[in-house]
């Protein structure tokens, strides 16, 4: 599992949901979430990516840009950030080639995890834990100065 101040991968390109190839490399110099997640449409899933919907805004400000991965086709993607107004990148990794290169298999199975990379393309931040809603509290405040914008009602299960 890539760890704080480890070089982030490069030469991973998958496609989004509108099923055009994103090299994840094309990111470097922003700051970049990166969440793995197992399943969309699941519940815990679809709080996780409602929950950096809802705090958009707090990213955008500080430059940060989003992109989810999970192994779900472009099509299941395309549905999932339609019926959630999701407005950030989903890729889909069919063949586990970002979740391995980032660290995210456990057991043959993604595993929720989420690095911040910084715009040099070193780990800034590693969030391991399944806590969905504290992790992104964690995550919000790393980004925002305003520690007053993230606090727990920001990030709901609904």
């Amino acid at each position: 599992m890539l760890e704080e101040g480890d070089s982030a991968p490069k030469g991973i390109k998958l496609k989004n949901q509108d099923g055009e190839l994103v090299n994840l490399y094309g990111y470097k110099g922003n700051k970049l979430v990166v969440y793995f997640y197992p399943k969309d449409n699941t519940p815990g899933c679809t709080t996780e990516a409602k929950n950096f919907r809802d705090a958009i805004d707090k990213y955008d400000k500080a430059g940060i840009k989003i992109v989810g991965i999970s192994r779900d086709s472009v099509k299941s993607h395309k549905k999932f950030a339609t019926k959630f107004d999701l407005p950030f990148t989903l890729l889909s990794d069919p063949d586990l080639v970002a979740a391995k290169a980032f660290g995210s298999i456990s057991k043959g199975r993604v595993k929720r995890r989420t690095w911040l990379v910084d715009e040099d393309w070193k780990i800034e931040k590693t969030y391991e834990t399944l806590d969905i809603i504290l992790d992104k509290v964690g995550l919000c405040r790393a980004v925002s100065s305003e520690t007053r914008l993230c606090a727990p009602r920001q990030f709901r299960h609904v």
